[in-house]
């Protein structure tokens, strides 16, 4: 049983979804897609595709009076459908409004009617169900009773009837079920229960159909119009380019995809280049929100209740009654009237966002002139660009597509006066064939190199060389010496010409952000990725071109790590600053005065090594002697000038070290005292 919603505005614009029917003069939706175009139903007028793997498709027709549509959609387009279309009644009447089958489990619908067919229930059951309803039964007599329930009865030894318990006007009744040859419900709601959940039994046998009812409410003959969005194919295009002089003709194909189930019989298409945002949100599938399970409390009595104190929040304002206050002003507001125009279907009208998102585009869109014929499953190509073009002609070289021969080429410039989507473009020349190309898209105005063939006639050869690292200063900043030194690559582009005409040479060198382009002062052209140089070479002759690039780089180095070596360089430099070079001076002092300490501390270190390598000697020897003889004497003697000789150098060694602290204190000073930028 179907209700209406009288509240819906007049002429409601009502997102839902629909895929292809037919909509008869008395309101009935019948058939499928494809029969759009016959007598007396909502043929498809309007077909825009777009480069986002949608399109548009409207239909227009007329309805009489009241009227339910009932349309049938695949599964898998409702959620582009639900986010999409466009219902209007143009001519005073109303959507009222709209159903569609819910994606629940089919046993969770089945289960919400009165009477529950989920698993195959008999007669039995069903009649179960049904106990305190009246039905009417036809055995070998008509009866009419009030269902009381439903029992068993064995009947032999494995064996058991069922029985139908009736309250008739003659009392209780039971009546074997074997017996009946037909049953009714005299309550015509559950009869209806009834025939709803066989109906849906039905449609869900189709898995890639659904349904959707959407209900008109007015008087008289009025114009309907019904838009939406769904996947198609992304419509695509091919060129054919005659080479001329100075100008080139070019003719553009639009490749079309009719992929649905329908013939499109006479629409109007349109083809939009651009690139909306399109997604998919599953609108369709019910959501439930998790709740929690409370238990009723339950109290034998209520005793004596004892309150908190207040907190100091009595003063609050409760939010309840203004919430009630702004729901009674939003029900209190007129109803908006149609806001559409007789002829036109301006979906922009009273919407920012629209408005909005149109400003934020930049699409072009190619509208077919004439109406257009696509069978279902079919596709077509249809001419959108058939004019001439300006274009220079080029040979565009770059060494990682093709080392030895550039390309032959065209500086290809959108004349047309509208945007030229991208695809595969085949080139002719002198009435044959001469190569194929491919270009992006291009919008009015704009150039685009294009290649198409390899010309045997120019040879290049390229030879490229790094210059060795120039110094070009030196600064000092607290104890840190920086060099700024340039770095040079240069590549020879030579190009010869063995043809009997000129050639325009566009060589296409790659582009490093690090490095500064030196040689050429400009470039003809410069992209994302590469330099475009372009090189005039006579028939016959040769010509090089030079590229060289520069690049700065900083190199930093504690002067306390500073080694002699790298003084000396920098000192011999001739960029180096005068007073850069006398700090550098003052440091190499100061820097050999502490060497020559240390030096000496080492020097000291190694003869007190040396003479207690020969104490141990004398005295390893002394253990085998007479300690009266001779040499034990002699031993004892040169140990006494040794001790005298390790006191005097100890004495020397912490000298030396003092000395060494100092120095490198005053080292340490003078380097962070260094700042010469």
């Amino acid at each position: 049983m179907k209700t209406r919603t009288s509240s819906f505005i007049s002429g409601l614009v009502v997102v839902v979804f629909l895929v292809g029917g037919t909509l008869t003069a008395q309101g009935q939706w019948e058939g499928g897609a494809g029969e759009s175009g016959a007598e007396g139903q909502l043929p498809l007028s309007k077909v825009v595709l777009f480069t986002s793997g949608v399109g548009y498709f409207q239909r227009e027709g007329t309805v009489t009076g009241s009227a339910d549509l009932d349309m049938y959609f695949k599964t898998k387009d409702i959620n582009d459908l639900l986010k999409s279309l466009v219902v209007q009644d143009l001519d005073g009447g109303q959507v009222t409004e709209v159903t569609y089958s819910s994606r629940d489990p089919l046993t969770r619908t089945l289960k919400s009617f009165a009477i529950d067919l989920t698993g195959h229930p008999s007669v039995a059951q069903i009649l179960a169900q049904v106990r305190g309803e009246v039905v009417e039964l036809l055995t070998s007599q008509r009866i009419i009773g009030t269902v009381v329930g439903v029992e068993t009865r064995p009947s032999g030894e494995h064996t058991a009837d069922t029985y139908l318990n009736l309250m008739t006007d003659g009392g209780i009744r039971s009546i074997d079920l074997a017996e009946v040859r037909s049953l009714s419900f005299l309550n015509p709601q559950l009869q209806g229960e009834l025939d709803q959940a066989l109906s849906l039994l039905a449609e869900s046998r189709s898995a890639e159909k659904k349904r959707v009812t959407v209900g008109f409410s007015g008087e008289g003959n009025r114009r309907v119009r019904v838009g939406y969005i769904l996947e198609a194919p992304l419509w695509k295009t091919s060129y054919r380019l005659v080479l001329g002089e100075e100008e080139h003709f070019l003719q553009g194909w639009a490749i079309v995809e009719n992929t649905t189930d329908e013939d499109w019989r006479n629409v109007s298409l349109s083809l939009v280049s651009g690139r909306p945002i399109s997604f998919i949100m599953d609108l369709y599938r019910p959501l439930y929100v998790p709740r929690p399970k409370v238990e009723l409390e339950l109290y034998s009595s209520i005793g004596p209740q004892r309150y908190d104190e207040d907190l100091g929040l009595a003063g609050a304002v409760p939010e309840a009654p203004m919430a009630k206050q702004r729901m009674a002003e939003s029900r209190a507001m007129p109803s908006a009237e149609p806001m559409y125009e007789e002829e036109d279907f301006d979906l922009s009208q009273g919407v920012a966002t629209a408005a909005q998102a149109l400003e934020a585009g930049n699409f072009f869109r190619y509208l077919i002139q004439h109406p257009v014929t696509i069978p279902r499953q079919e596709s077509a190509m249809l001419p959108i660009v058939n004019q001439n073009v300006e274009g220079r002609r080029v040979s565009i070289y770059n060494r990682n597509v093709q080392a030895k021969h550039p390309l032959h080429g065209l500086k290809l410039k959108n004349t047309t006066g509208f945007d030229l989507r991208g695809g595969p473009l085949t080139v002719f020349e002198q009435g044959s064939y001469a190569g194929d190309a491919q270009i992006d898209t291009l919008s009015a105005g704009a150039e685009r190199l294009i290649s198409f063939a390899i010309d045997l006639d120019t040879e290049v050869a390229v030879s490229s060389r790094s210059v060795p690292e120039t110094l070009l200063s030196v600064r000092i900043v607290k104890g840190t010496m920086i060099s700024t030194l340039s770095m040079r690559a240069e590549s020879t582009y030579r190009i010869k010409n063995s043809d009997n005409r000129s050639r325009s040479v566009l060589v296409e060198h790659p582009l490093n952000p690090d490095w500064d382009l030196t040689s050429p002062a400009k470039a003809e052209e410069t992209t994302r990725s590469s330099y475009r140089f372009l090189v005039e070479v006579a028939p016959g002759k040769t010509e090089e071109l030079l590229v060289a690039q520069e690049r700065q780089i900083d190199r930093s180095v504690l002067l306390t790590n500073i080694n002699d070596n790298q003084i000396t360089f920098f000192l011999s430099a001739r960029n180096v600053d005068r007073r850069v070079r006398q700090a550098l001076e003052g440091l190499a002092e100061r820097k050999t005065a502490l060497s020559q300490t240390v030096n000496q501390r080492k020097g000291e270190e190694r003869r007190i090594n040396t003479i207690h390598r020969e104490q141990s000697r004398i005295r390893e020897n002394m253990a085998h002697l007479e300690k009266d003889s001779d040499l034990y004497k002699r031993y004892v003697s040169l140990l006494d000038e040794q001790e005298d000789q390790l006191e005097e150098a100890l004495e020397r060694i912490e000298d030396l070290r003092i000395k060494e602290q100092r120095q490198r204190e005053e080292l340490d000073r003078y380097i962070l005292s260094l700042d010469i930028p």
